[in-house]
């Protein structure tokens, strides 16, 4: 809220009104235990003016970086209509369908955005929106262990590191046990499975975190054979290209989840994203979230209406599978806006274009002596390089030129010390790589 209206004789009076002395008052019922007593860390108030001024002066610290970071983010072109249309206050303010029969439009953009991601993952079924990638995830894992009555998620290290710490902050107490699976030291990819049992599902990122594209066909049927779940984790540009969830293996995967943010969701310090989900018909009972369904009324006019509402806000707390509501629906409906936008060969082209960026930025960047490329076999837009540098030297020095290295590994995987995952998406030009190979020629040398 940029105003509060509230004097001190304000908050008084209503105060009194409802017979409390203090807003501590309010909170008696919370043990002192509890409370985190005085915040002596938290600085003064600033002033309007001083707020407006300290802004200023850490949006003039933003520089005109080329990124060559991906790690879950990734800078992709937006078409100018894509916000221009999503902050018309049709849209920008009316993103939560409370009223079904009075948000027919925003029911509608949603029944799209869900139609869309069905045909993107070859899923039956997609929910409106979530949180991000990461709890989309978390959520999907919650989803199995209700599914298969199994407490027990095998979860490779191939997928992203931070959203392998998310789930396990979700499901820590729940007594759900996430079992790691490695990742072939030559590949970069899942290492060979051993028979389990008693787990509910098996979680396979494409592609995974390094950029590597896992054995999907065979990990879809080895963990259907061992009565798991497949829970696909897919970065949903990459299905422009690759197959889709539904298509893996024999049967398909069982749920799908993400992060949206490569469509039409700009980069801006962090935020802010959104997952989505999907699955197969028959688990669709047991999706958290909104589903969006299309039907006709009395006079056999098209109508929209929340067809199946999992939260708590709409049914008994104890039937709800998930307290996730419309808190992303801005992001979807930019992101629906996006996709209508490109179409089905506009995805495609850019998925191509980065492929191509990367394998380019790849085979000039491995040319440098002292830079190798750490894992084997096809990747989508990513790729591991270790330099025989260290990494923090290089990128320090990299930023110097307003080049944005790379992804340091070390922090969450000790064994690629010295080593960088990097991207380049449709975004950069023949001219920023060079620009990042001759400047990486100099440090390293």
């Amino acid at each position: 809220m940029p105003y509060i209206p509230h004097t001190q004789d304000d908050v008084t009076t209503m105060l009194a009104t409802i017979g409390v002395g203090s807003i501590e008052d309010l909170f008696d019922e919370i043990p002192a235990t509890l409370r985190c007593g005085h915040l002596e860390k938290i600085p003064a108030s600033l002033s309007e003016m001083e707020i407006g001024q300290l802004m200023r002066e850490r949006a003039s610290q933003n520089t005109g970086s080329v990124c060559f970071i991906g790690a879950g983010a990734y800078e992709h072109h937006i078409p100018a209509a894509v916000w221009e249309i999503t902050t018309r206050g049709e849209f920008y303010s009316a993103y939560t369908p409370y009223q079904a029969e009075a948000s027919q439009g925003t029911l509608q953009l949603l029944y799209e955005f869900q139609t869309m991601m069905a045909n993107l993952t070859g899923m039956d079924a997609s929910n409106a929106s979530l949180y991000d990638g990461a709890s989309a995830l978390a959520e999907a894992v919650l989803m199995a262990v209700r599914l298969k009555k199994s407490k027990r998620i095998l979860m490779p290290t191939t997928v992203h590191p931070l959203y392998r710490r998310v789930v396990q902050t979700i499901v820590k107490n729940q007594e759900i046990s996430l079992v790691e699976i490695p990742y072939d030291a030559e590949s970069g990819t899942i290492a060979p499975l051993s028979a389990a049992e008693s787990t509910a599902a098996l979680v396979i990122p494409q592609p995974n975190f390094f950029g590597k594209l896992e054995a999907v066909d065979e990990l879809t049927d080895w963990a259907h054979a061992q009565g798991m779940l497949v829970i696909g984790q897919v970065n949903p540009l990459s299905l422009a290209v690759l197959s889709s969830p539904g298509e893996w293996g024999t049967k398909g995967a069982d749920i799908v989840c993400g992060e949206g943010q490569p469509l039409g969701i700009p980069l801006s310090a962090g935020g802010p994203y959104f997952g989505f989900m999907c699955c197969q018909k028959k688990y669709v009972r047991q999706m958290p979230g909104r589903i969006i369904g299309r039907t006709v009324d009395l006079d056999d006019k098209i109508g929209y209406t929340l067809t199946l509402q999992a939260r708590e806000q709409h049914i008994r707390r104890s039937k709800a599978t998930s307290n996730i509501c419309t808190n992303q629906g801005l992001m979807v409906t930019a992101a629906t806006i996006h996709t209508a936008l490109l179409g089905a060969e506009g995805l495609e082209r850019v998925a191509l274009n980065c492929h191509a960026n990367t394998t380019a930025l790849v085979e000039k960047l491995t040319a440098i002596e002292g830079v190798s490329r750490v894992f084997s076999g096809p990747y989508f837009h990513e790729a591991v390089l270790r330099l025989e540098k260290p990494v923090n030297e290089v990128l320090r020095e990299l930023a110097t030129a307003q080049i944005l290295g790379g992804y340091k590994l070390a922090p969450f995987y000790p064994e690629l010390d010295n080593c960088l995952l990097v991207c380049a998406t449709e975004m950069r030009t023949g001219a920023d790589i060079e620009h990042y190979v001759e400047q990486l020629k100099l440090v390293m040398n």
